[in-house]
Order: structure tokens, then C-alpha cells, then sequence
């Protein structure tokens, strides 16, 4: 008889979301469905708001991408007044910015991704979180652990007013210039983040890639995708989170198109499923083909294995060698190996805190000239950063009195949500076999999405239109009628 296996809720993400798979008679996966069933509503409620509010209601999105719905607001913002910002408060974006990718990455990789290898999918249930990977690398790992994410989270605060939840960032700059004192003291923690990013990277080096079966894991087939990237670069090809123009390279590694923001609907489009409340979005050349990978699907990843995939290089010594090695350890580019986020992740976040520590020792970042005012009429922005999981596009349409119309924000996780489908419904095809299922395989099905770090809580958004609706009629305890409707396309 047919079964169905439900993994709900599904475990070390942000967000709520359930895998739905479904067995033939013989036991193996006829199909799966990687659901989000949350739902966020920003683009509905900020209409009718004044655009320079948007920058201080985006970070209530998620209590973990504050900071980069933050920056790709103002972006958005400036760009909807056609404003140009003080180079001391770019500067002071980036330097917060970077410090907002650290925290993120390192939060991922030590809480959520790092017990999928350490202790492992062999390990008991319950040791397979952050206590148990504590147990493995030793207390004062945990405690380097817990200080410099705290490092990373206490630089946001210092310049954006909170660290979960920042404000200073306005249309034309920044609110309030970075003192001397606190100039020094970011510093001071730029320089422990750089040697814990080193650390990381030994860690994942020899107790992950030193182990064979881990290895091996990585390399497999089971988390194997052939698929379009799409990331930012800046004008020398190389990774960058605040600014840049949109590289997507085909599954060859070959250049496919390259976009300033304000044209990503051009190349960008959205497919809407019933039995999802995220998107499809998908590349608009080369078309819709629904959940399957290759150069005739427009299906494309985005986030650090993509950002690294689409760029020549790093803009710091230490991330250019370990991209270096990176590539090399693969003997190709683009690689397609989804686990391989992981060590991705790590090579970034090396590179995120180099720019802290570099930014922190620019003589220009405490200017007190942090601002333009706006002076043009408002009409329309787009803003985009590179968010910690990926791509972050939000755009504006005002009237002429700054009041907001309309709102479209694509997230990361959104763009890689056809790609978590594909990569779990791999994943179960492989590992489950004749009906056989248990607690291992189930977390090795999760780890496929988990490599992608959603943030199901930013990526969730209601169309106009219906929202899906299910009401049971139970009496009794005996459902008597089911009453069901789908999401308007």
C-alpha cells in the first residue's frame, strides 16, 4: 500500500515548513513536496506607508536578516529619491553590513548546519544539535563561538542603533557618524572575528573534510544539482555583499547574463504553485520547466556556493587562498555539490570579517559627513544586497509625495525555493528504499535543504487574490467533510 511520510516540522532553519513524501507500493519515493506554511504580508501593509518609514519596518521581517532587509531598503530608498550617499556612509553600511554576514554565517554553520557532520547523521537524535557538537569540538570552541557572533551582533548595534533590529540607515545615508572610541573598539573585534573565521575553517578542514565519509558526502550524488548561480560582483568580478550588478553563469560556468537591479524584472519571473506559499522565481530566457535542473531548465541558486560560483575572485587575501583551495579541492567551476554551501559559507564569512577589520581601520569611516538629503521627487527604487543567504531585491513605487504604492521584495530563499524541492526530493529518492525509513535517513532528507540556510520566515508573502484554505468538519471525532481552496493564480 502507498505511504506517505511527513517530517513536520522540519528542524534548524528560521521559519516553519514541513517535507511531504510519498511511497509506491514497493516502498520508494514516487515524490515530495517541500511545503512553507507561514505566512508574511509586508508587501501588503507597507503600502500607504511614507518610504523613509520602510527601512525601519523591513528588519521586522526576520530577527536573523535584519540587517540585510535594513541595507536593501535604504538602497531602495535612496534609489526612489535618486539620491547619492556620502562615501563615509557607504562605508559605514559596508563595515555594518559585513558584521551582519558574520553573525548570520556563523550562527548557521555552529547551530543549525555544523551537526549534520558534527556529531552526524549517525549519532542519536538528541545529540545531534549544538550541544552535541559542543561534546565533539570542545567548550571553548562553544564559548569562541558564542563571543564573536556576540563580536559581530555588538559592531551592528554600535553603528545602526540595534543590533536585531537597526534603524540608522535613512534615504541619502546614515543617521549618526562612528566616533573615534568606537572606531577603535570595532577594531579590536574585527581582529578576533578574522582569526575565528581562520579557526572555523580549520575546523571544517579536519574534523569534515578529513573525514572520509563526510567526504565522500559532500561529493555524492544524493546532493548533486546542475543549475544556473546568480550573484553580485563588483567591477572586478570578485564577491560582493552591499553593491554590484547581478552575474548569473549557466551550468557550465559560462557567463550567461550580467544585470544592473533596476532591470531585474526583465530577467527575473515568478511561478506561484497551489501548494506552497512561496514562489518559483526562475530565470525568464530560459523559461519555466518546473522542478528539475540542467541548461533547458531556468531554475538557478543563489547564496555563497552560488556567490562564489558566478565570481572571479575574493577582495581579501585570506578568502582569495581559501577560494583558492576551494576550487581546486573540486577540480572545476562552477561546482554543483549542494553540501558544499557549507564550506562556501565559511570561505565568506573569513572574507566578511577581513572587511570588518579592514573598514574599521579606514581613517574616512568616522567623517561626520554621513548624509545627502533628498531633494528630488520620489518615484520608483530598487535596492539589492547579497542577504547571507543570497540575492535580496526589494522595490519601491511611490507618488510624488513619497507615499508607497506598491511593493515587491524577492528574497533569497524564494530564488532557491524550486531548488530545496529538487534537492529533497533527490535526496529521498536515494536514500529511501523499499519502505525503509528511519531517523538517519530523515535527517540526511533535511540536511538536503538545510545547506541552503531558508529563512522561510522572510521568504513567505501573500499574492493578491485567495490565500489556500482547508476547513474539516469533524463530529465526534469523525471528519464528515473536507472544504478545500487552492491560492488564486
Amino acid at each position: 500500500m502507498a505511504q506517505k511520510i511527513t517530517i513536520s516540522p522540519i528542524t534548524r532553519l528560521e521559519g516553519h515548513g514541513k517535507i511531504d513524501i510519498f511511497l509506491d507500493d514497493q516502498g520508494n519515493v514516487s515524490d515530495t513536496y517541500f511545503q512553507v506554511v507561514e505566512l508574511r504580508g509586508f508587501e501588503k501593509f507597507c503600502q500607504g506607508r511614507p518610504v523613509e518609514e520602510l527601512p525601519r519596518i523591513m528588519p521586522k521581517i526576520c530577527g536573523v536578516c535584519p540587517g540585510a532587509h535594513h541595507m536593501a531598503s535604504s538602497k531602495a530608498a535612496d534609489a526612489v529619491y535618486n539620491v547619492k550617499i556620502p562615501t563615509a556612509a557607504r562605508k559605514l553600511r559596508e563595515l555594518f553590513y559585513n558584521a551582519h554576514i558574520a553573525h548570520s554565517h556563523i550562527l548557521h554553520f555552529f547551530a543549525l548546519a555544523a551537526p549534520d557532520f558534527i556529531p552526524g547523521a549517525e549519532a542519536d537524535p538528541a545529540r545531534r544539535n549544538v550541544i552535541g557538537l559542543i561534546d565533539v569540538v570542545g567548550k571553548d570552541v562553544g564559548v569562541e563561538v558564542l563571543k564573536n557572533r556576540g563580536y559581530a551582533q555588538k559592531i551592528q548595534g554600535i553603528i545602526a542603533g540595534h543590533p536585531i533590529h537597526p534603524v540608522a540607515s535613512i534615504p541619502g545615508g546614515m543617521s549618526k557618524p562612528l566616533t573615534g572610541d568606537e572606531r577603535k573598539e570595532i577594531e579590536q573585534m574585527g581582529r578576533s572575528l578574522v582569526a575565528f573565521a581562520q579557526k572555523s575553517l580549520k575546523i571544517f578542514e579536519d574534523l569534515v573534510l578529513a573525514n572520509k565519509k563526510y567526504a565522500d558526502l559532500i561529493l555524492s550524488d544524493i546532493y548533486h544539482h546542475e543549475t544556473y548561480y546568480a550573484g553580485l560582483v563588483d567591477t572586478k568580478g570578485h564577491v560582493n555583499f552591499y553593491d554590484g550588478r547581478i552575474r548569473v553563469v549557466d551550468p557550465r560556468g559560462e557567463e550567461f547574463v550580467t544585470f544592473d537591479a533596476a532591470d531585474y524584472l526583465q530577467h527575473i519571473g515568478e511561478r506561484v504553485e497551489p501548494w506552497s506559499y512561496l514562489k518559483f522565481p526562475y530565470l525568464k530566457a530560459v523559461g519555466w520547466k518546473g522542478l528539475v535542473d540542467g541548461p533547458e531548465s531556468g531554475v538557478y541558486r543563489v547564496n555563497s556556493l552560488a556567490r562564489l560560483n558566478v565570481a572571479e575572485g575574493m577582495a581579501t587575501p585570506l578568502a582569495q587562498e581559501a577560494y583558492e583551495k576551494f576550487f581546486a579541492s573540486f577540480g572545476r567551476k562552477p561546482v554543483h555539490n549542494t553540501l558544499a554551501f557549507h564550506w562556501a559559507r565559511l570561505i565568506e564569512n573569513l572574507f566578511a570579517c577581513e572587511e570588518v577589520l579592514r573598514l574599521s581601520q579606514d581613517p574616512e569611516i568616522t567623517d561626520p559627513k554621513v548624509r545627502t538629503l533628498p531633494t528630488e521627487k520620489p518615484t520608483e527604487g530598487v535596492g539589492v544586497v547579497e542577504a547571507a543567504r543570497g540575492t535580496l531585491y526589494h522595490h519601491y513605487i511611490t507618488d510624488d509625495q513619497g507615499i508607497v504604492k506598491k511593493v515587491n521584495l524577492i528574497v533569497a530563499t524564494v530564488q532557491n525555493n524550486a531548488a530545496m524541492g529538487m534537492s529533497v526530493r533527490k535526496a529521498a529518492g536515494k536514500l529511501i528504499k523499499n519502505g525503509e525509513v528511519d531517523s538517519r535517513l530523515l535527517d540526511m532528507v533535511e540536511m538536503a535543504f538545510r545547506a541552503y540556510d531558508p529563512c522561510l520566515a522572510c521568504a513567505t508573502h501573500c499574492l493578491p487574490g485567495q490565500m489556500p484554505l482547508e476547513v474539516r468538519l469533524i463530529q465526534q471525532g469523525n471528519p464528515i467533510k473536507t472544504l478545500a481552496r487552492n491560492m488564486s493564480k
